[in-house]
């Protein structure tokens, strides 16, 4: 299975295999006191660019290597 990023260098989506993506969830605090959670894919593109996917929870939980 492939994911699909946009590399900012390249300018173009590229695909990654799945086997080389990681899962990540960013926890921050907003001004208002509430914890906000975005979920995301970071990997690195052949050329060493890292690229990083934001997703639903959704997506996030159903993932799989």
């Amino acid at each position: 299975m492939k994911i699909e990023f946009y590399n900012v260098k390249k300018k173009e989506k590229v695909q990654i295999d799945s086997s080389k993506v990681e899962k990540v969830k960013i926890t921050k605090l907003s001004k208002g006191g509430k914890v906000r959670i975005r979920y995301a894919f970071k990997s690195v593109d052949e050329d060493g660019t890292k690229v990083t996917r934001f997703c639903s929870e959704a997506e996030f939980n159903n993932f799989s290597k």
